[in-house]
């Protein structure tokens, strides 16, 4: 009588750091549990590049933190989403074992799980719950990347560099931020001799304070105010395709795909 009681504690032990694992139900648990692999990744170690096969799909733990980004040929990059404990990077979109049109790179070190991508869809093919999970949070990943697009576009950097602290933000859980204004320059696609004066703007408006390898969001509730519409656009989203919950500091706390299973994901 104790052994399913044990199974179950030990498939929450493994699964506990990401939000998108703890929302499986225990039978769609029993699908991955086995073929999930935990590791360590540093800061700077690229999950996979453009043109390569993902084989494997990465769930970040904690404040483990990834950001995809489209490098040009002249070396310049700019980040089209970032993928924390509320998700995961490689074969969720597609099938798994297709040429990775982007980069994935770790910006905050720590744990992650890593799953092959062809027994991600094995399981997803014999599961309509699971099914449904990954094509929630798929449609929630593609939004990011095509309102960054967007964002990237038509919106002032100001009111962009505010989206990306305040999205890191969501993923940490902290308003302290491992950021460097070179890391951000990197980030945002301008140059760091530019992003100065951003920065010092925003400061002396008192939205944030820097310190030597980390920014800190001083007032959360003006800097919502103050970013561009984007922000507030791909939480949202979040909160009705994929049953995020978020806490009153901005840091996503739950997927709970139940609280919304009646709606159709949107398009």
């Amino acid at each position: 009588m104790n052994a399913p009681d044990d199974s179950r504690a030990l498939a929450a032990g493994l699964f506990e750091g990401n939000l998108l694992l703890e929302a499986l139900e225990t039978r769609d648990r029993a699908l991955l549990a086995p073929y999930l692999e935990r590791g360590h990744r540093t800061r700077g170690a690229v999950l996979f590049r453009a043109g390569e096969d993902v084989s494997h799909v990465t769930f970040p733990l904690n404040q483990t933190t990834v950001t995809l980004v489209s490098r040009m040929n002249d070396g310049r990059m700019v980040e089209t989403a970032t993928v924390g404990h509320e998700g995961a990077v490689g074969g969720i979109v597609s099938q798994g074992y297709l040429p990775a049109f982007s980069e994935a790179v770790v910006q905050v070190a720590g744990d992650v799980l890593r799953l092959d991508a062809e027994r991600l869809t094995r399981a997803r093919a014999s599961s309509p719950t699971l099914r449904d999970l990954f094509v929630r949070y798929s449609d929630c990943l593609l939004a990011q990347v095509l309102q960054s697009v967007a964002c990237n576009a038509v919106h002032p950097i100001e009111e962009r560099c505010l989206r990306w602290l305040l999205t890191f933000q969501d993923r940490l859980g902290t308003p302290v931020l491992p950021v460097t204004q070179e890391m951000l320059a990197e980030m945002l696609g301008v140059r760091r001799t530019y992003l100065t004066g951003v920065i010092g703007a925003l400061q002396r408006r008192g939205l944030i304070s820097v310190r030597r390898g980390q920014i800190t969001i001083l007032d959360r509730a003006q800097a919502e105010r103050s970013a561009c519409e984007c922000y507030g656009r791909v939480r949202h989203h979040f909160r009705t395709v994929l049953g995020a919950v978020y806490a009153e500091s901005g840091a996503i706390v739950a997927v709970d795909p139940t609280a919304v299973q009646d709606k159709a994901p949107e398009r």
